[in-house]
């Protein structure tokens, strides 16, 4: 029998419900004659339109019986032919299953067998799952986006958009690819829905989860910043579960991915060119129509130009508790960012007015990080303090530490509560929050009994 990759036990699953015991080999040893077979069927349905005659498992074993004629198949072999040609029809091509696993949050198609999945942070080559060719892979794309009304072809090569489940859907085809069409979808992840499912997997600790809870209801503005596939959609998600219901919010996005479940969301999503009429309506626009529609709360899905400069103007007017994330590596990369944006914006203000603008707007940085283990953790969350020599200051109230790694080589570390009364404390508890009064309370009458003994 021929070697797997580790992905193998879980790629047979997930095709062959009946024999989950079996690899690909097992089900079609041959699997040069598979691909023959296949790609026969599938390049002749292209072209080829259902007769109304027929029912789609008539049609699909009429294919079959006349591209097999000849050919000597099992009952197990013709049945994973008509799995995969019915995923043809009625699915998205090879990657039908992928999309229906759900411990998958990653799929990266970059050739016809170059197929790469995440799974628990761990990137892993799908050696199950295969395009017949360039074409095949562009015709997927067209069945992936044409519900969504978007086109792509040579004139409109990109396309950026997301699925019904809310999946994140990227593709880019020739002449933008050179090396042929890619596809990057990014899974929406049910499983994720609650601060207790970050706990759970070690995220971050109940204590940094109350004060967040805590920090959105006392309507502090929050930032969340991490790396690409760190997890900050995720967390801006559920930091805006704490949000009251009572509260008009509204989102803005390139691609919607937020599942808010509040009674009162005008969800907003930016028109790119790719359309066939109309001019692009960009973030930054949504962000300054969002004014005119009297919001209590703004959150951004993703500033990374020229709105930045927008969305702390209307932290600074009014709207507090808004909430957006950006790329950064750590708190302050992430303040450096937001700096280089609002002068991406063209305006004539000084850098030391603009880092007054973000000290006023900004309450609390929060950085996630996906480990080397695969794993994300909240490694930071930071209030902006102050300034030192006309440069803002980060002021860490919770940290992850990493120590090291396990024999596993999973990420070894420690969460630390830095023992101190953050600023944005008495800003919590001056909108009657108190969840957090017990963390914080010891280190009042610490501060106090200093105050007694000097």
């Amino acid at each position: 029998m021929s070697k797997h990759s580790l992905y193998d036990a879980f790629n047979i699953t997930r095709k062959v419900n009946d024999f989950s015991n079996l690899s690909d080999y097992d089900i079609f040893p041959d699997k040069k004659l598979l691909d023959t077979l296949r790609t026969k069927i599938v390049e002749n349905l292209i072209d080829k339109e259902m007769p109304s005659d027929k029912t789609v498992s008539e049609f699909i074993n009429d294919e079959i019986d006349q591209t097999v004629f000849g050919y000597d198949l099992t009952n197990l072999e013709r049945s994973h032919l008509y799995n995969l040609i019915d995923n043809e029809i009625n699915g998205y091509g090879p990657l039908t299953e992928l999309l229906k696993d759900k411990n998958i949050t990653e799929i990266m198609v970059n050739s016809p067998d170059e197929i790469y999945i995440e799974i628990d942070g761990q990137l892993i080559k799908d050696e199950g799952v295969s395009f017949i060719n360039d074409e095949h892979i562009i015709r997927t794309i067209q069945r992936l986006i044409e519900p969504l009304g978007r086109t792509i072809d040579a004139a409109n090569p990109m396309v950026d958009s997301r699925l019904a489940d809310g999946s994140r859907i990227n593709a880019v085809i020739p002449p933008l690819s050179t090396k042929g069409p890619v596809i990057t979808i990014r899974k929406f992840k049910e499983s994720m829905a609650s601060i207790d499912d970050l706990i759970r997997i070690g995220t971050l600790t109940p204590y940094m989860a109350r004060f967040l809870e805590a920090a959105v209801k006392g309507k502090l503005n929050i930032i969340v910043c991490g790396g690409t596939g760190s997890g900050k959609t995720t967390l801006l998600n559920i930091l805006s579960s704490f949000i009251s219901h009572d509260e008009r919010i509204i989102t803005i996005e390139d691609a919607a991915e937020l599942k808010l479940k509040q009674n009162h969301v005008i969800s907003l999503e930016t028109r790119t060119t790719n359309y066939e009429s109309g001019d692009e309506i960009t973030i930054r626009d949504l962000v300054i129509n969002s004014l005119r529609m009297r919001p209590d709360r703004i959150i951004v899905g993703e500033v990374r130009g020229k709105e930045a400069f927008d969305m702390l103007q209307a932290m600074n007017t009014g709207h507090d508790g808004s909430l957006t994330t950006l790329h950064a590596n750590g708190c302050e990369d992430a303040l450096n960012r937001l700096e280089t944006m609002i002068l991406m914006a063209g305006l004539e203000i000084p850098v030391k007015a603009i880092r007054e603008y973000i000290y006023s707007a900004i309450d609390l940085v929060v950085n996630i990080d996906r480990m080397s283990d695969g794993k994300r953790k909240v490694t930071s969350i930071s209030e902006i303090s102050g300034f030192k020599d006309d440069v803002l200051e980060l002021n860490k109230i919770f940290e992850f530490k990493q120590i090291g790694l396990t024999d596993n080589n999973e990420v070894d570390g420690e969460y630390i509560l830095y023992e101190k009364v953050p600023k944005v404390y008495r800003k919590i508890t001056s909108r009657g929050v108190t969840d957090v009064d017990d963390i914080f309370e010891p280190f009042l009458k610490n501060k106090k009994s200093s105050k007694t003994d000097n």
